[in-house]
């Protein structure tokens, strides 16, 4: 059996493999932009000290995988009540992907994953501060696919701490996804106002 570990597949590889499709019609992943839930005056206030914290840990050192989780994704999951029922949370499970015909097998960790009533609603990759995004997108999709009830999209959040972007899957027939645009804790404002109306909707959905 040929085995392919999570942490170096491409998207090439999920796309040869398993049929995996990009798609880039905005009417295939509406659930990142407009009607959008309104944040409160005190979540944004919160949402500015994440963004301060951010910003005054990177001026003294670039900062690893576990300080990203304290310091930005753990805080945001805090003010999302996400890690109350009916959401739970597991943490570093061994995920495999079979893919029968070929006999492939996808391994690798997830960081963080939540769960609603059986269904995969949110899976976060922390990466280093000075990986891309790019650099684990693949590895999300990896995880995504491996997603037992194949009736019903699937939602993941990939972030690196500096940055964040959605993605969302559905496996109706054929395997497809779409990502959000990138929302990025330098750019002018606080964006992680959209991040956590993006993340307060998906908790609904």
């Amino acid at each position: 059996m040929q085995v392919l570990q999570a942490r170096t597949i491409t998207l090439d590889d999920l796309s040869q493999e398993f049929g995996l499709e990009d798609v880039q019609d905005a009417d295939f992943f509406p659930e990142w932009q407009g009607n959008l839930p309104e944040l409160t005056d005190i979540e944004r206030q919160f949402l500015d000290k994440i963004k301060a914290g951010y910003l005054a840990m990177v001026k003294r050192r670039p900062f690893l995988e576990k300080p990203v989780q304290l310091t930005v994704i753990s805080p945001l999951l805090f003010l999302l009540d996400f890690y109350l029922p009916p959401f739970h949370i597991q943490t570093e499970n061994s995920v495999e992907l079979v893919e029968k015909s070929e006999g492939i097998t996808i391994r690798g960790s997830l960081d963080i994953l939540f769960l609603k009533e059986g269904l995969w609603l949110l899976v976060i990759e922390s990466k280093q501060v000075q990986f891309s995004l790019e650099s684990g997108l693949a590895q999300l999709l990896s995880y995504m696919l491996a997603n037992l009830q194949k009736d019903r999209p699937v939602f993941g959040l990939l972030t690196n701490g500096e940055g964040f972007i959605f993605v969302k899957m559905a496996q109706d027939g054929t395997s497809k996804y779409a990502n959000s645009r990138y929302f990025l804790m330098r750019n002018p404002g606080n964006e992680l106002y959209e991040v956590l109306r993006i993340l307060k909707w998906l908790g609904q959905l």
